[in-house]
C-alpha cells in the first residue's frame, strides 16, 4: 500500500486551473487570432519568450509582458493577461482533492511559475490565493522558476518538510524530474482530473479508529 504523505505540492495552470492549451484556444477565438497565434507569441516568438521567461522571475512586470505579447500579435495591450486568462477556471476535481488533503491534516502548497500579481492577480481572482494553501511559492517572488531544484527545495523549507515526505503534482514533464531528486514523489497530471484526484486520496493517511 502507498505510504500516507505529510505534504502535497500543486502546480496552479493546469492543475489547480482547467487547461491551459483550452484557455489560449479561447482566447485567440476571442480575440479573433489566427489559431495557434498566440502560443506562437510566447513560445516561439524571441521576444516573448525573453518577455514571459523575465516576467516569471520577477525581472519583467506584467505590464511589460501586456505591452510585448500586445505588440506581437497586433492587439490592445490594456490588461492582457486578465483577458488571455480569463476561460482560465478553478479545477473542481483537484480543488476538492486538496481540501481533503488539508482536511487530514496534509499541508498543502500551491506552486507556480508566475504570471505576475499586479496589476492583476490571478492566483485571487481565480479564488486560489494564500487562504487556500499553508504555502503559495510563486517564481517571481522567489527569483527562480521551474525547473530548478532551487524552487523545490524553497518550497519543502515553506512546508517544513523533507522530500520523501511531499507528493508533486504539474502538468509539464519536465518539471518533475528535480523534485524526484529531492525525493518527492510526482504526478504527472495529463487529462483525467478524476485520475490525479483518486491518486491523491489514495495516499491520504487512514482515519484515527473512533
Amino acid at each position: 500500500m502507498p505510504t500516507p504523505y505529510r505534504g502535497l505540492i500543486l502546480d496552479f495552470g493546469g492543475v489547480l486551473t482547467t487547461r491551459m492549451r483550452a484557455n489560449g484556444e479561447a482566447f485567440e477565438r476571442s480575440e479573433g487570432l489566427t489559431p495557434g497565434a498566440y502560443f506562437a507569441a510566447l513560445g516561439e516568438h524571441p521576444d516573448g519568450v525573453a518577455t514571459y521567461a523575465a516576467l516569471e522571475v520577477g525581472k519583467a512586470t506584467q505590464e511589460d509582458w501586456n505591452r510585448v505579447i500586445g505588440r506581437i500579435l497586433g492587439i490592445d495591450p490594456t490588461d492582457l493577461m486578465r483577458r488571455a486568462l480569463a476561460n482560465l477556471h478553478p479545477e473542481p476535481r483537484i480543488v476538492a482533492a486538496a481540501n481533503r488533503a488539508r482536511a487530514a491534516g496534509i499541508k498543502v502548497a500551491m506552486l507556480s511559475n508566475s504570471f505576475g500579481i499586479e496589476p492583476y492577480n490571478p492566483y485571487e481572482d481565480k479564488g486560489l490565493w494564500t487562504d487556500c494553501f499553508d504555502a503559495v511559492i510563486l517564481s517571481e517572488l522567489e527569483g527562480v522558476r521551474k525547473p530548478s531544484p532551487r524552487i523545490y527545495q524553497r518550497t519543502l523549507e515553506a512546508l517544513e518538510l523533507t522530500g520523501p515526505e511531499c507528493v508533486f503534482v504539474d502538468d509539464r514533464a519536465e518539471n518533475l524530474p528535480p523534485a524526484e531528486a529531492l525525493g518527492i514523489r510526482t504526478v504527472h497530471h495529463t487529462t483525467d482530473p478524476t485520475g490525479t484526484a483518486a491518486i491523491l486520496d489514495s495516499l491520504l493517511p487512514d482515519p484515527a479508529p473512533a
